[in-house]
């Protein structure tokens, strides 16, 4: 945190958070600005990351998936 740059953008990423109390039923609602943001209209897909939880549309999900797997292809064969 001792760059200002890195400052600056942790400023701006949570500065869109929000908090939610779950419901009776353990539900949180995303509030609208924060669901067009991350493009969500419909169904998404949690998905759990060490410490945090994200919240997908399942398209730009499966898409971030597929990308992902060449660079772990990659990853396997700069160890040897």
């Amino acid at each position: 945190m001792g760059s200002k740059s890195a400052r600056g953008f942790i400023r701006t990423f949570f500065s869109g958070a929000e908090e939610a109390v779950p419901d009776k039923q353990g539900r949180i609602s995303i509030p609208q600005e924060l669901r067009s943001y991350a493009g969500l209209d419909g169904e998404v897909v949690v998905i759990g990351v060490l410490d945090r939880l994200e919240i997908w549309d399942p398209t730009k999900w499966a898409d971030y998936q597929s990308s992902e797997a060449a660079k772990f292809a990659d990853l396997d064969e700069d160890d040897e």
